[in-house]
């Protein structure tokens, strides 16, 4: 059963974005199941969505490391579980 987490990420473009965040995600068993970028006018704009099934790491760490991550590279990263989303579907 999949675990999904929906990523966006959002900034200035600067090199190795993508490289920095999908090498956290693997370091810690995170699987990628889809990924969407572009770039308007200078700035970054991603949202991935991820596997965290197999994950060494809680949801909660996951999240934090990804927020923590986004500082050090200039970017505002948020991780949230697909439930939120299917909830606000619902009402």
């Amino acid at each position: 059963m999949e675990n999904k987490v929906i990523i966006t990420v959002v900034g200035k473009d600067t090199v190795g974005i993508i490289a920095r965040i999908c090498t956290y995600l693997a370091g810690c068993k995170v699987n990628v199941l889809d990924i969407t970028q572009t770039i308007v006018q200078g700035f970054f704009n991603m949202m991935m969505i991820v596997d965290i099934n197999a994950a060494t790491k809680s949801f909660d760490d996951v999240q934090k490391d990804l927020e923590t991550l986004g500082d050090e590279i200039g970017v505002q990263i948020k991780a949230q579980k697909e439930d939120i989303f299917n909830a606000m579907h619902r009402l």
